[in-house]
């Protein structure tokens, strides 16, 4: 028998894998297989180790994933945090105290989606929130987005210009309108329902937080 065949099987009743083995002892891991892989004992070895591999995996992604939690939180606590400084600086401007009511009350409050998202048909009130993104939150125009809800009877490039003109952004930051099946109701929605959307989770964040300042300040 080889001598580092004895050194092998030693090591192998440690516990120890074939790639262990094999870079300890520079023997092929194709030969180890050879040698133990017919083995009782070995397979025994080779089930502990699967099922400790197992366990070490499961405790690392736990850690993992614990990080993660603890850094997205932290990230979205920045956002809280600078949201209560702004609130006293911003509470007496007539443009803030709209945008946050019209929120409040039209407003998408998911917060997990991160979509800051407002629908209605009264082109001043989309008007108003649009200024409320641009001039208070600062939100690049180019970032924001905007859905068409439309009935079947009315012209969706006729509406799309006539909200383009309001919300001031180019028909290529326009979704894919959206249709309502049935009919029109009494009262006419001429140019449709417009939802303006700014993806940002940070955004919605802060607005969530001025929202609950603003009900414990009224």
């Amino acid at each position: 028998m080889r001598k580092d065949r004895y050194s092998a099987i030693k090591l192998r009743k440690q516990n120890k894998s074939y790639n262990q083995i094999s870079q300890k002892l520079g023997i092929p891991k194709s030969t180890l297989v050879y040698w133990f892989g017919d083995k009782n004992w070995s397979k025994n070895i080779k089930n502990k180790l699967n099922t400790r591999n197992i366990l070490l995996f499961k405790t690392r992604l736990k850690l993992i994933n614990k990080t993660r939690i603890e850094k997205w939180e932290k990230w979205r606590e920045s956002f809280r945090i600078e949201a209560r400084k702004e609130f006293k600086k911003l509470f007496r401007d007539p443009l803030f105290i709209s945008g946050i009511n019209l929120y409040w009350g039209e407003g998408d409050s998911v917060l997990k989606n991160g979509k800051v998202r407002l629908s209605n048909t009264d082109y001043r009130l989309i008007k108003v929130f649009t200024k409320f993104l641009v001039n208070i939150i600062g939100v690049p125009k180019e970032k924001i987005k905007c859905t068409l809800i439309l009935y079947p009877d009315l012209k969706e490039k006729k509406c799309k210009l006539f909200w383009r003109n309001i919300i001031k952004i180019p028909l290529s930051q326009f979704y894919k309108t959206q249709f309502i099946k049935g009919k029109h109701p009494t009262k006419r929605l001429e140019n449709g329902i417009c939802m303006i959307q700014v993806l940002s989770r940070g955004i919605k964040e802060k607005i969530m937080v001025w929202t609950d300042l603003l009900y414990k300040n009224v």
